[in-house]
């Protein structure tokens, strides 16, 4: 008898090795001019160095073609998770969307201003035409608060809307533009060629949790045990990316996927956690009190009315605290 137990054990044990290792493909959404972006570097990681195959997911990548459809294709069932800003997952779910955020991304992103070298100051951007982001972005709203605390209002600088920082280099390159706003590696890439850093979106914006990977909250619930090895597949590439063990990776994996130079790849790196600056979670946790600063921000430029919903409203954390990474 004592044969026949131990030999179902030794089945059982097999059987739910079987079933952790059963392979899922996941649809997860990213958008088209946000490819390159520093923004993709936990994606990259969890890929590149196994996070995700170590937990048996393969992703099918969606390209979506702005940041409105980050949202919407989830609405749609078209992707199972997708990145998207934070303020489009608000205005998302306060229309009565399912969607919820579910791990932490890019968490307090450095906007910096990049002008044409003639500009040396915010004084010179008077007159001047400045390439934003929608006016719901937080890249814009950082930008145009950096701009009032030195001096210029709206109406004091022209504005033309460039969705994707690709696309706000190529029109600041193009001379089209005279200032932009830039995150990594843009800003120094472009300070290289001599364009102005005239300051940055820290100097206004201290908290935020800028961007989150999202999914539908009833499609979460029905799929925990997919979404519990996708959380810890990205827990997995955070810690790596924080690890000083790993900085000669890291900044190859930067290079690779931004097309940065390995010495810009290598500035980015240690910007970010030469001191820990909270740019990047460490485990892919969701900063609630970053939450907290979208609404606020929203609320300044009347997005939101007081009161404010609770930031509880817009994330799931149960996954996260359950894999130990919140």
């Amino acid at each position: 008898m004592s044969r026949l137990i131990a030999s179902a054990l030794a089945l059982a044990l097999l059987s739910c090795s079987a079933m952790a290792q059963e392979k899922v493909t996941l649809k997860m959404g990213v958008i088209a001019n946000s490819a390159k972006s520093i923004s993709q570097l936990g994606l990259a990681i969890a890929q590149k160095r196994g996070f995700l195959a170590k937990e048996g997911i393969e992703l099918q990548i969606v390209p979506l073609p702005g940041v409105r459809f980050q949202v919407e294709a989830l609405d749609k069932g078209t992707v199972d998770v997708s990145h998207t800003a934070t303020p489009y997952l608000v205005q998302n779910v306060l229309k009565g969307s399912d969607n919820v955020a579910i791990v932490g991304g890019l968490a307090n992103p450095v906007f910096a201003i990049l002008a044409k070298p003639e500009i040396k100051s915010y004084a010179d951007l008077k007159g001047r035409t400045m390439g934003l982001s929608l006016p719901i972005d937080t890249i814009t709203i950082g930008t145009e608060k950096l701009l009032r605390r030195n001096g210029l209002q709206k109406g004091d600088y022209g504005v033309q809307t460039l969705v994707g920082t690709p696309i706000r280099v190529s029109c600041l390159e193009k001379g089209t533009c005279d200032a932009v706003p830039v995150g990594q590696p843009d800003d120094m890439v472009l300070m290289q060629k001599g364009y102005n850093n005239l300051g940055n979106s820290l100097e206004v914006i201290p908290h935020l949790q800028f961007n989150v990977i999202a999914a539908r909250r009833s499609w979460a619930a029905s799929h925990r045990d997919v979404v519990m090895r996708y959380v810890r597949a990205f827990g997995g590439a955070y810690r790596y990316m924080s690890d000083p063990a790993n900085k000669a990776d890291v900044i190859k994996l930067i290079s690779e996927t931004t097309d940065a130079p390995p010495d810009i790849a290598q500035k980015i790196l240690e910007f970010y956690f030469e001191p820990y600056r909270g740019i990047m979670p460490k485990s892919a946790g969701i900063d609630m009190e970053g939450m907290q600063g979208v609404l606020e921000l929203m609320s300044d430029i009347g997005e939101l009315k007081a009161p404010l919903p609770d930031p509880a409203r817009f994330v799931d954390l149960q996954y996260l605290q359950e894999a130990g990474l919140q």
